[in-house]
C-alpha cells in the first residue's frame, strides 16, 4: 500500500447494522488554542444526538512546547517537518494533554466519550511518508494510512461512546507517525460508511467555501463536482480551500452520505443544513 488513496477497511463482523446517522467532525487549531471556543464547542458536541466521532489537530502547543524546550521546528508549505524530536512533542500533546483534556470536558458535559490515537486498538495504521512521495521532501516522521480498522470502534459506538481521535497513527511495527487530521477524518468517515450513514463534517473559522476568501457573507450553499470543477477553472476557490473540497469528494466517492464544511461555533446549524457548505453527488435531470 502506497498512499491514502488505496487505504484499506478491515471491516467489522457486525453487518446486520441498521445505516443510522453517525457524525464525523474534524476541529482545527482555531478552536483548540481557544478554551472558551473549546468549551462552547464541545458542549455544542456533547448535545448532538447520536453517534459521533470527534478528530482533532494540534494547534499552537507543540509548536510553544517546541520553542520552550529548545527544538526548532522546520515548516515546508504550511505543514509540519516531524524529527523524532518533534515526534516525541506532537505525541505528548496531541495523544496526552489535548485528547485528554477534551475527553475530559465531554465527560463534564454529560457525554461519555473516550480518547484514542491510531494506535490503540490497531485503530489506523500507516505508511512513513518517503521522499518520492512528497516531491522530494523529507517530511520526517509523517505517516500515510493505509488501513482503518473499524472493529475497534463499533462496540462502542453502539454503547453511545463519543469517540475522540488524535492525529498520531502508527506503521506495525512500533513507530509512531504523526499524520493530517483532515485526511484521518475522511478515512474514518469512509471506512465507517459501511455501516452508517455517514456525515464528514470539517469544521474550521469560516462560514463556509466562499466565493471571496475575505468576506464571510459570500458562502456557497451547496456544491457538486460539475461545479467545484467550474469555479476552480474561472479561480474563483481560495487555493487553501482546493484540499478540503477535493477530500470531500473523495469522500462522497468512496461512500460518505454528506460532507459539510463551515465554522466549529455554527455545529448544530451545519447539521441541519442552516449554515456552511454541504458537498453533494451531482444530481441527475
Amino acid at each position: 500500500m502506497t498512499g491514502q488513496n488505496q487505504t484499506t477497511i478491515i471491516n467489522a463482523t457486525a453487518s446486520n447494522l441498521e445505516k443510522e446517522a453517525l457524525y464525523v467532525v474534524k476541529i482545527g487549531g482555531n478552536i483548540i488554542d481557544d478554551n472558551n471556543k473549546l468549551d462552547l464547542f464541545l458542549k455544542d458536541f456533547a448535545a448532538i444526538k447520536g453517534k459521533k466521532i470527534l478528530v482533532h489537530g494540534g494547534g499552537k502547543l507543540a509548536t510553544q512546547l517546541a520553542k520552550d524546550l529548545g527544538i526548532e521546528q522546520a515548516m515546508v508549505d504550511g505543514r509540519r517537518i516531524t524529527d523524532a524530536a518533534t515526534l516525541k512533542i506532537v505525541t505528548m500533546v496531541y495523544a496526552g494533554y489535548i485528547n485528554k483534556n477534551i475527553v475530559a470536558k465531554l465527560q463534564a458535559n454529560k457525554n461519555n466519550a473516550i480518547g484514542f490515537t491510531g494506535a490503540d486498538a490497531n485503530l489506523i495504521k500507516a505508511h512513513k511518508r518517503l521522499p518520492s512521495d512528497s516531491k522530494g521532501i523529507d517530511y520526517g516522521f509523517v505517516g500515510d494510512i493505509d488501513s482503518v480498522n473499524t472493529s475497534a470502534i463499533l462496540p462502542l459506538l453502539q454503547q453511545d461512546i463519543a469517540i475522540v481521535i488524535a492525529p498520531i497513527t502508527h506503521d506495525g511495527n512500533g513507530q509512531l507517525l504523526n499524520t493530517n487530521a483532515d485526511t484521518i477524518a475522511q478515512s474514518i468517515a469512509v471506512a465507517m460508511s459501511n455501516n452508517y450513514a455517514v456525515s464528514l463534517l470539517y469544521c474550521f473559522e469560516k462560514n463556509g467555501v466562499l466565493l471571496d476568501a475575505n468576506n464571510d457573507s459570500t458562502v456557497i450553499p451547496s456544491i457538486n463536482k460539475e461545479e467545484y470543477q467550474s469555479l476552480k477553472e474561472k479561480a474563483l476557490i481560495f487555493a487553501g480551500m482546493i484540499p478540503k473540497l477535493d477530500n470531500a469528494f473523495a469522500a462522497i466517492n468512496s461512500g460518505v452520505t454528506k460532507v459539510i464544511i463551515g465554522k466549529a461555533e455554527m455545529i448544530e446549524l451545519l447539521i441541519v443544513g442552516k449554515a456552511g457548505t454541504t458537498i453533494q453527488h451531482t444530481v441527475a435531470h
